[in-house]
Parts: C-alpha cells; sequence; structure tokens
C-alpha cells in the first residue's frame, strides 16, 4: 500500500471517530439529496414551488385544506422525466379551496372557502374536473402570506444554498489556488504585486464588495454565485501562498528541478496534492460562509428574485409574521441556514483534525 493511500485511510479513519464531522457529513448527503430531488419531494411541484392560493396565506403548521381541481383553459404538457427533475412540473388544475361540496347528477356544487366564517356558493360540472375532484392536502409546516406551502419552497431553496456555495467555492479555489501559488513559488516581484493586490481587496469590506459587483452585474441568479465567489478567493489565496512557501523548500521540489520539471507541471504536480488538506478545510469554510451571504443578500432583495425560492427571501417575505401568530414560516428557513452552515463548519472542523492540519491555518 503506497504512503499516499495509507495517509488517506487513516486520516477516514479520524475523520469517522469525530461525531461531530459525521453528523455535518450526514446532514450534508441529506442536503445534496433534497436539492437533486427537491421536485419529487415538495407537496407542491410547480415551477419554484409557486402555487399561489391567496385564500389560505399565513396559516400556521399543520393546516389542513380540502380544494376542488379545476382543468386550466390551456393544455399543460407533462415533462420528462429530467425536465421534472430540473424544472418541476405546471399544475394542470386550478387548485380551489372549499369548506363544503355536493354532488348533483353531472356537477358538483362547492362552498369555495374566501375567508374565515366566508364562503361563496359554486357550481362546476363534472367535465370541468379532474376525475378525482376533492383532494385534501396538510401543509405541515403552514403557508406563506401568498398561500404557497412553506415545506416545498424549503425543499426547492436547497438548491439556491447549496449552488451557490459550490460556485463559490470553485471559483474562490480557482483563482486562489493560482494567485497563492505564483505568489509562494516564484517570490519577488511577482509576490509583491500579487500581495499588493490581496492587501487591496482584503480592506474591502466583503458585503460592499458584493453589493457593488451585484450592483454591476444585476440582480439575479447566477449574478449572486459570481459576485459572491469574487470576494472569497482572497483567503485561499493568502493560505496557498502560506502553504506554497513552506513546500517549495522541500528535497522533492529541489529534485522536480533538477530533472528539469517546468515549474507549471512542478506545481501542479508535486506541490497542490500536498496542500489540500489545509485548501479542503478552507473550502468548507467558505461554502458555509457563502450561505450565509447569499441568504443575507436575498434577504435585503438584491441576491436571488422572487418568485424563485431562497431561505433568505423567505425570511425576508415572512419576517413580520414573528411577532405576530406565525412565526414559523420565518423561523423555519432560518433553521435551514443555520443547521446546513452548521454541518459544513462541523465538517471543516473534522477535515482540520483528521487531516492533522491545525495550526497551519
Amino acid at each position: 500500500m503506497s504512503n499516499d493511500q495509507s495517509f488517506q485511510r487513516a486520516a477516514w479513519r479520524r475523520l469517522r471517530r469525530n461525531k461531530g464531522a459525521l453528523f455535518g457529513l450526514l446532514v450534508i448527503i441529506a442536503a445534496i439529496f433534497i436539492a437533486v430531488f427537491a421536485y419529487f419531494l415538495a407537496p407542491d411541484p410547480s415551477p419554484f414551488a409557486n402555487r399561489i392560493i391567496l385564500e389560505i396565506g399565513g396559516n400556521k403548521p399543520g393546516f389542513r385544506q380540502d380544494f376542488l381541481l379545476v382543468k386550466k383553459e390551456k393544455t399543460v404538457i407533462r415533462p420528462s422525466f429530467f425536465g421534472r427533475l430540473m424544472n418541476g412540473k405546471e399544475d394542470p388544475y386550478y387548485y380551489v379551496p372549499i369548506v363544503g361540496y355536493e354532488q348533483k347528477a353531472d356537477s358538483i356544487i362547492v362552498q369555495k372557502f374566501i375567508d374565515e366564517g366566508l364562503s361563496e356558493r359554486q357550481a362546476y360540472s363534472t367535465s370541468q374536473l379532474s376525475p378525482s375532484p376533492i383532494v385534501s392536502q396538510k401543509f405541515i409546516l403552514g403557508t406563506d402570506k401568498f398561500g404557497r406551502d412553506i415545506l416545498s419552497r424549503l425543499l426547492v431553496g436547497t438548491r439556491v444554498s447549496l449552488s451557490v456555495g459550490l460556485i463559490t467555492v470553485i471559483i474562490s479555489l480557482s483563482i486562489g489556488l493560482v494567485l497563492g501559488s505564483m505568489a509562494g513559488y516564484f517570490r519577488g516581484r511577482t509576490d509583491d504585486i500579487i500581495m499588493w493586490f490581496i492587501n487591496v481587496i482584503w480592506s474591502i469590506p466583503t458585503l460592499l464588495l458584493v453589493f457593488a459587483i451585484t450592483l454591476a452585474l444585476g440582480k439575479g441568479f447566477w449574478q449572486v454565485f459570481i459576485a459572491i465567489g469574487l470576494t472569497m478567493w482572497v483567503n485561499v489565496a493568502r493560505l496557498v501562498r502560506g502553504q506554497v512557501l513552506a513546500v517549495r523548500e522541500l528535497e522533492y521540489i529541489e529534485a522536480t528541478k533538477a530533472l528539469g520539471f517546468s515549474d507549471v507541471r512542478t506545481i501542479v504536480r508535486h506541490v497542490w496534492p500536498n496542500i489540500m488538506g489545509p485548501v479542503m478545510v478552507i473550502a468548507a469554510s467558505n461554502f458555509a460562509s457563502a450561505i450565509v451571504i447569499e441568504a443575507g443578500l436575498s434577504f435585503l432583495g438584491i441576491g436571488v428574485q422572487a418568485p424563485q425560492p431562497s431561505w433568505g427571501l423567505m425570511i425576508k417575505e415572512n419576517y413580520n409574521f414573528i411577532i405576530t401568530q406565525n412565526p414559523m414560516l420565518a423561523l423555519a428557513p432560518g433553521f435551514a441556514i443555520m443547521l446546513l452552515v452548521l454541518a459544513f463548519n462541523l465538517l471543516g472542523n473534522g477535515l482540520r483534525d483528521a487531516l492533522n492540519v491545525r495550526g497551519k491555518l
């Protein structure tokens, strides 16, 4: 067995013994599964879980409502498996909330729910309705002010948080590894120029820099990824520079120079594999930070835009319910953010211990 394999097995054993890191890893795996299959798990599988039923807005967790399914005028095309996986499926029916109904011949007479204690009598031909026209739905986490299912939007919103973390980490690692490696390996004037640039970016508050980039690129889903990624590479570059400065003096790096290997090959094939431990730890930390920053931007209205569900946007839309009768509308996405950020921080701490990089960060 090679030394690399022995080290990896020993690191995995140490990680498995860390209950906190294992809990974080399980939460992250569960979040990935939810993000991928969100539209199959969500009670509301419509695009962005955006089934608006204004009459039932702002209800508490556990609320149950009966609905009459009325066909839409247009023909709704059933999506493929992959299409539903990516974008959900459009509802072929209108969901009409009712408090009672009776069937007469080829029609159904219902009492349409308008508000508490208020209903309206309506009649529908069975040809206008679904084959199973009456359904009952329980809203486990309640409904927001637009009558949308909070649980469904919470599940679909997992995609945004994980996506922004993943893209941010990819961008920050790409820039940070390249600039940090160049500064640490070549030293001299290259190091001075790169460190000057890093210190300039470092001196600008992260949120202000994100605001500036977001305003320059515009509001939206992909713009948030780029804006956060372009602000979080600095700590990666500083860490990589320090690690490369230490590694470049080792004998095997001198051997690559004696063998005539190019600088690029030496950095990519021989330096990077030996500094990946600390880099993985800071990547987990950046993942958690990106989730919090995205939630903050969406809360302020310059991140993900409605109707796309984002946990920060859900808090913004429902935070006024905290001091009223239904605080869970805002607390549920807040708990989700807290749990996912905690999971990445626990995993990062576990990786630090398992890879023996304590004291190198």
